[in-house]
């Protein structure tokens, strides 16, 4: 009866677990110098995302490259970070992000205008579920700094209900009254937040 039982609970945590997709961004081959000599291994950069609002991404070595990309996938899920979207679809306002010598911008855009953003920032965008966005790199191309850029910048996003939350205001007290009803459509995408909007 117990084993019954326990077999049922581990169904529905198997059902509840959320989904997540996956993007290989970069695998490179690496060594290590010992006095045996060489070591020679993969290292593996891969972003991951439930396509809703949420992204992290990670780094794994290991001497082969399915056991690397299974460390940087784990990583990747253990360090995520939840970013709202607006309508689901495209971020909030314009923001800027800086890892080391690269930086990204990115801005909202409307709707049609598709993921204008080169590869390793692509992939971040694809995999938090962003639809419109225009984004551009300045200064290092190297993958590992653009997206450590990127995540930057997406941890710098807030909604208008966030904004009036701490300032104790309402969300159309500091948005233009064209927004507001773009606003509240929003509810259906970042339901962790609409309590506090009902709460303004």
């Amino acid at each position: 009866m117990a084993e019954r039982e326990n077999r049922g609970r581990g169904r529905n945590r198997e059902e509840q677990a959320p989904e997540f997709a996956d993007r290989l961004v970069a695998i490179n081959r690496v060594s290590k110098t010992t006095k045996g000599g060489k070591n020679f291994g993969f290292a593996a950069l891969v972003v991951v995302g439930d396509q809703k609002g949420r992204v992290g991404f990670g780094k794994g070595k290991a001497k082969e490259v399915p056991e690397a990309i299974r460390k940087a996938t784990e990583q990747a899920k253990r360090q995520m970070i939840r970013v709202p979207l607006r309508d689901g679809r495209t971020l909030h306002h314009d923001i800027e992000g800086r890892h080391g010598a690269g930086r990204v911008v990115m801005r909202t855009a409307p709707v049609g205008t598709g993921i204008i953003a080169g590869g390793p920032m692509r992939a971040v965008f694809e995999m938090l579920g962003v639809q419109d966005v225009v984004s551009k790199s300045i200064g290092s191309q190297n993958p590992y700094n653009m997206i450590r850029a990127t995540i930057d910048g997406l941890k710098k996003e807030q909604s208008p209900r966030n904004v009036a939350q701490r300032r104790g205001k309402k969300v159309a007290d500091i948005l233009p009254k064209r927004d507001v009803i773009d606003e509240q459509s929003d509810v259906a995408h970042n339901a962790p937040v609409a309590e506090a909007t009902a709460d303004a």
